[in-house]
């Protein structure tokens, strides 16, 4: 069986809300699934003259905190594969999930890393508010690890609907205005079913990787 780790940041529900369908695609599959957020890293809100992102915040990491274990350099450990989720920060991951990569340098010096497939996904505010460069900030951690990148590509029908279409990884686009009570109304249907390709795919390779590599570090 292949073993898959869900890990994400989500600031406001978008990205929770794909990492969520992200592992009911994978349990579907029949891969083992672990679910996993970065924690926060500050109580300060980052936004405190946006008073509904402010709220929509504070209400999904309450939620957050009660729903879904914080992911551990373990749980990277123990996974064939990744699926990364964060926000867009500046077409840059976001901070909590990058204080959770730096976190790895030990499990990263005994090349617990390697080989390992990684697969990413993203939400940002606008279409072109640094979607692909965010994945690809993910991606420059994946190379120094030595581990595996699988992009969904164009490779389903359903990437190329007007609310898919990066093949770095599945992107949804937010909007500017959160809504405390309704989080992740933006994530559309075609893009959940998006993650559920992506998804199948990592799991794909991973387990075709599994079986038939004879070489290891």
């Amino acid at each position: 069986m292949t073993r898959l780790a869900i890990v994400y940041y989500s600031a406001t529900g978008n990205i929770h809300k794909l990492a969520v369908a992200a592992a009911a695609a994978g349990e579907a599959a029949g891969a083992e699934v672990r679910l996993r957020r970065a924690a926060e890293i500050t109580t300060e809100p980052l936004a405190p003259n946006f008073p509904a992102w402010t709220e929509a915040n504070a209400e999904h990491a309450a939620t957050a905190r009660d729903d879904v274990d914080e992911a551990t350099t373990d749980d990277l450990y123990w996974a064939d594969a990744v699926l990364w989720g964060t926000p867009g920060r500046y077409g840059l991951l976001a901070g909590p999930l990058k204080h959770f990569i730096d976190r790895t340098f030990e499990l990263h010096a005994r090349r617990g890393l390697a080989n390992k497939v990684m697969s990413s996904f993203t939400s940002t505010g606008t279409p072109h508010g640094g979607q692909e460069s965010t994945i690809l900030s993910l991606n420059n951690v994946f190379y120094h690890w030595g581990a595996i990148i699988v992009a969904p590509g164009v490779l389903d029908d359903v990437l190329l609907r007007p609310s898919n279409g990066n093949p770095y990884g599945v992107s949804a686009t937010s909007g500017l205005q959160a809504v405390p009570g309704g989080l992740a109304l933006n994530v559309t249907d075609d893009n959940l079913l998006a993650i559920g390709f992506q998804t199948r795919r990592v799991i794909e390779i991973a387990a075709a990787i599994k079986a038939g590599l004879t070489t290891s570090v």
